[in-house]
């Protein structure tokens, strides 16, 4: 209730007391004034609780918003409208200054316009996920607690807790190995019950900063284009060093290391576990040594070139298909396309063909073990002797000759050919000299005056046993020392007479060029 009103009625209240003892006509003029002032009070009284009672709405209004103040009612700054109860009278809705008469009010938010409230900033590492625009990922404060003493990448890649070998990380702080780096992850308590912060992913090769979770990305932890071969080159280099070396510990040398290499630099192309070609090896092995000492397949050359690699010359003519009839065949040879072309090639090893293997038995119901001497193979890269070569479309006829001999000269005796089926060997013996074998009958007349060195001696020789699948490997090795020969099978080694080698079934052989002094020695 207002003051106005409060006054009012204490006016009257006087007014009623002193009309109480006059005369009939001013009782009655007081009892009319007493009935005018008691409507007027209450009135004043009506409009008094309209106010309150607005009032009232006001705040609960204001308290059901919980925004700040703003226009109209506290509902945070935004647009708001006020709509009165059915049954409360007036219009529909109502304004702040709406009359006192109208029944409970009720406030309803406008929706605010789609685009105008500012988004939830997201995190910028998510478990599992790398955000590329994390700033921290290039000023990592723990590249310094790397502790390069405890690291050992030879051991098998297992958690040192669940024995996993899935996604498994390295702690670069203690060596140990961990799975995962999610929440519940060991590498990740690891990290937060010893403040490791630095891993290494053993798969990707990727660093990452734990507890945080983001790649660690530097400068100087980037892989140059072609390391992997650069450690097939260390690992090659370390081991020739413990094989010469003349303090060594012990009698025997471990190539696991070097071993391990090459199943990384050939991507298991070659593995510990699985006997491979011994031909493909040697292939691989010459030419991923060669890349890796920074040499190229035409200009720059490095020790294995020097030491192994040689030239010749390949004479191809193409032949007209056989089924043609003569006249267009004559046609066909008069073109410039199947005219002999010649190319100047290199080899680090030279491929020896071996002649059919008999299919028939003899008397005694035995298969026919051929045997064909050296330089009846050897005949292919005399310069003369041609061999058709047959593929989907074409045939070719290719001869060969040889212009520059290496110091020492690899040959491959091709035994084992690829059919549609299976892959089938050849038992063939071939006959070859330990010693004095002059290849120079085999290079061009313009060569042979340069060449005065042409004699090669047998220093080693690998033999294949068994069948292509299940066979084994023998090796004949020359003692320089003493001119004795030895058979190496797995760790066993044992005397060999130079007789019995040219018994076996040559697969590989080596052979080492004489020089001069050599040559006058055997001479004298």
């Amino acid at each position: 209730m207002s003051s106005r009103g409060k006054r009012d009625r204490d006016r009257d209240r006087e007014r009623e007391r002193g009309g109480g003892g006059g005369g009939s006509g001013s009782g009655s003029g007081s009892a009319r004034g007493s009935a005018r002032s008691r409507r007027e009070g209450e009135g004043e009284r009506g409009r008094g609780r309209r106010e309150a009672e607005r009032g009232r709405d006001k705040r609960e209004a204001a308290e059901s918003g919980g925004g700040g103040p703003g226009p109209g009612l506290g509902l945070g700054g935004g647009p708001a409208r006020l709509k009165k109860e059915p049954g409360g009278g007036g219009g529909a809705w109502a304004g702040p200054a709406a009359g006192a008469g109208s029944g409970p009010l009720r406030v309803k938010r406008e929706r605010e316009p789609e685009g105008e409230s500012d988004p939830e900033p997201e995190p910028a590492v998510r478990y599992g996920r790398f955000d590329p625009e994390d700033q921290r990922s290039r000023h990592c404060p723990y590249l310094d607690t790397i502790n390069k003493s405890v690291l050992d990448f030879d051991f098998e890649k297992l958690c040192s807790i669940s024995l996993s070998h899935i996604n498994v990380y390295a702690c670069l702080v203690c060596g140990k190995y961990f799975q995962g780096r999610g929440l519940k992850s060991h590498a990740y308590i690891h990290s937060v019950q010893l403040s490791h912060h630095v891993f290494l992913n053993l798969h990707t090769l990727k660093f990452y900063c734990l507890p945080d979770n983001y790649e660690i990305i530097d400068s100087s932890i980037k892989r140059p284009p072609g390391d992997i071969m650069f450690l097939l080159v260390q690992r090659f280099g370390e081991l020739m060093r413990k094989l010469w070396n003349p303090r060594n510990f012990k009698a025997h040398v471990s190539p696991h290391e070097m071993l391990q290499a090459v199943v990384l630099c050939s991507k298991k192309n070659f593995q510990i576990t699985k006997q491979g070609d011994g031909v493909d090896f040697l292939s691989w092995f010459l030419n991923a040594l060669h890349s890796a000492l920074g040499g190229t397949k035409k200009k720059k050359k490095t020790i294995v070139t020097d030491v192994f690699q040689g030239s010749m010359r390949i004479f191809t003519k193409k032949l007209p298909h056989p089924d043609l009839p003569a006249e267009e065949k004559a046609q066909l040879l008069q073109n410039a396309e199947y005219q002999e072309t010649m190319v100047e090639s290199t080899f680090m090893y030279l491929t020896l063909d071996l002649p059919t293997a008999p299919l028939y038995k003899d008397e005694k119901e035995q298969l026919i073990i051929p045997q064909v001497p050296l330089f009846s193979i050897l005949a292919k890269f005399n310069g003369a002797t041609e061999k058709e070569y047959k593929t989907y479309k074409e045939n070719f006829l290719k001869r060969f000759q040889l212009t520059r001999l290496p110091p020492y000269l690899i040959f491959c005796i091709k035994r084992f050919t690829k059919n549609n089926f299976f892959v089938e060997k050849n038992p063939t013996i071939v006959n070859f000299p330990i010693t004095n074998v002059d290849l120079r009958e085999y290079l061009s007349e313009e060569v042979q005056a340069v060449h005065t060195n042409t004699t090669y001696d047998l220093i080693a020789n690998i033999v294949h046993d068994g069948k292509p699948s299940e066979g084994s490997y023998r090796i004949h090795v020359l003692h320089h020392g003493t001119g004795k020969w030895y058979e190496l099978q797995d760790l066993q080694v044992t005397d060999i007479l130079p007789q019995m080698i040219t018994l076996s079934e040559a697969y590989i052989q080596i052979w080492k060029r004489r020089e001069e002094d050599e040559t006058n020695q055997q001479g004298a």
